[in-house]
Formats: structure tokens, C-alpha cells, sequence
């Protein structure tokens, strides 16, 4: 393992488009993507085809990608029990990940419960888990922030984060930057509070963001200890149900530059990477009416 933990997601990246993308071209992508070297791969969600219906097909797609070569763990996201029955019958899913939001207003929005609800829903998400040797990924929704009102402060994140290791044991959790509102000055100092504070849990960065801030980010975040980043190939995707505006993922090839200008060790197959990246635009421009402009791999 390099050090830093890469999770690539084309969930994200794909769920927010106009169109549906044909599943055989998910296929494709997907299989190219599980040769680049990433150790984690957030490649779908059994969630209501009502609410995502980019991600309708995720079983056919887990049927028929090719893991057998490739070091690479599979996420799917879940939001419900049904879902999480369904995910934990695929030999190839490593991990259920599960959005809980900090805010009300968003908890009722992503998943049609309040947190209340959602949080007595992960006994059986958890117990699922465990039957089924799978891990949880826990994603702690509007983790710096939110567009609606509700309270957020750094105490309301650590009480949330120690309520949930009492109860469930979380390993990961990772802080979700739903709307694109965290600062550099906040970065450092929560993930090294909430690191120290809970040494068992391993923390992750999932952060949309705008490209002109990336570097900037990355770095406050490692700075305060965290050592896992989600990503998208060029930035792709946003939560639909975030906002009407899509902010894009943290841009892997925005991560590699950080990576080489730091000399942080990695994994990743740079050729199959480079293959991938070049594939990007000929997966997404399609379908969608919004493409995010090109920009080269940094070396």
C-alpha cells in the first residue's frame, strides 16, 4: 500500500449526469479503471432507480466487470436495508458505504429519513456487514457545513463521530464536503482533533471542490493527518441531491500532481492511469450537458 489510500469514484462522478450511460460502457470504463492501481473503487449504489437512476444497473455491471487481476477493492453506497441485502451477496463488494448526513434538512433530502431514523438503520447495515464479512464506510454528509440553516461546529462533528464509534465501532469514516464550503483553515485542525481523539478510526476526505482550490486542500487535509481521498478522473460528478448546482469530485489527476510534487508513494499503474484519463471525455460528453474543461495529466 502507498501512503496515501486512493478511492477513484465513478459512482459520483456518473450519477448526477443527464443521460443514462449504456451499461456496457460502464463495463468498459470501469474495467480500465481496475487496472490503474487505485485501492478503492466506489463503483455503484443499490439506492431507488426512482431517486439515482444513472445507478439502476449496478448488479449487471458487477456481474459482468473483470476483478480477477486486479488488487483493487469494490464500494457500493446503500441507503436503506434493502439495499444493503442486496450489495452484501456480491463476493467482489468489500464495502458498504453509507451517506449519514449531520444535517436534518440533507438526511431527509439524500435519503428520505431523519437522522434519527438513519442512525438506528445502521444496527442492521452493520450487523448485515459483519454477517457478510464486508466493511462499512461511514460518508458523515455536510461534514464542514450546509447550505440550509442547520447547526454545524466542529463539537457537532466529534459528538457525532464518538456516538457512532460507541455504538457501531466505525473503522471508516470519511468527511464529506458535500456542497464544496471547506477551508483550508478548518482542515488541519479537525482531522487532527477527530484522528488523535479516535486513533481506531481510519479517516478519509471526500471533498467537492472547485480545481483552482485542489492543491490547497489536499494539502491542509494531510497536514492534519488524513491519509484517504476519494476521487474522480477530471472532476467529474457532485450530489444530486445536494443542491441544484453539481460541484465536482476532487480531481485524481489533481491528487497525482499533489502525490509527485510531494513525493508521496503510491500504486497506481501511471500507464493505465494515462489510458484511463484519455478515456474520460469519450465516457461522459455524451450524457451530459455539462463537461468540465479538459485538462492534462501532471506528472
Amino acid at each position: 500500500m502507498g501512503d496515501i489510500k486512493i478511492v477513484e469514484c465513478p459512482r459520483d462522478a456518473m450519477q448526477g449526469l443527464d443521460r443514462f450511460i449504456p451499461t456496457a460502457i460502464k463495463i468498459e470504463y470501469i474495467n480500465s479503471l481496475l487496472k490503474c492501481g487505485f485501492d478503492v473503487l466506489d463503483m455503484g449504489s443499490f439506492v431507488s432507480p426512482k431517486a439515482i437512476p444513472q445507478m439502476r444497473d449496478t448488479e449487471e455491471v458487477l456481474n459482468k466487470i473483470n476483478t480477477d487481476k486486479s488488487a483493487t477493492e469494490l464500494l457500493t453506497i446503500i441507503a436503506n436495508k434493502r439495499g444493503a441485502e442486496a450489495a452484501v451477496c456480491f463476493d467482489q463488494i468489500s464495502y458498504l458505504g453509507f451517506p449519514f448526513s449531520i444535517s436534518e434538512t440533507f438526511q431527509q433530502r439524500n435519503t428520505n429519513k431523519s437522522i434519527d431514523d438513519s442512525f438506528h438503520l445502521l444496527e442492521d447495515v452493520y450487523s448485515l456487514a459483519t454477517v457478510n464479512n464486508k466493511k462499512v464506510v461511514l460518508y458523515l454528509s455536510m461534514g464542514f457545513g450546509n447550505p440550509y440553516g442547520d447547526e454545524w461546529s466542529d463539537e457537532i462533528v466529534y459528538n457525532w463521530t464518538k456516538r457512532l464509534n460507541d455504538t457501531f465501532g466505525t473503522s471508516i469514516l470519511a468527511l464529506s464536503d458535500t456542497i464544496g464550503c471547506a477551508t483550508s483553515d478548518v482542515l488541519p485542525d479537525l482531522f487532527q482533533s477527530l484522528i488523535n481523539s479516535f486513533p481506531s478510526i481510519e479517516f478519509g476526505a471526500h471533498l467537492h471542490v472547485k480545481r483552482t482550490d485542489a492543491q490547497e486542500l489536499i494539502s491542509a487535509a494531510h497536514t492534519g493527518g488524513c491519509r484517504r481521498f476519494d476521487v474522480a478522473m477530471k472532476g467529474f460528478g457532485g450530489c444530486p441531491m445536494a443542491k441544484d448546482e453539481l460541484i465536482g469530485n476532487l480531481p485524481t489527476e489533481e491528487l497525482i500532481h499533489w502525490m509527485d510534487q510531494n513525493k508521496v508513494k503510491n500504486n497506481l499503474n501511471t500507464e493505465a492511469v494515462s489510458i484511463t484519463m484519455n478515456s474520460v471525455d469519450k465516457v461522459f460528453e455524451p450524457f451530459n450537458s455539462w463537461i468540465p474543461k479538459p485538462i492534462a495529466v501532471k506528472s
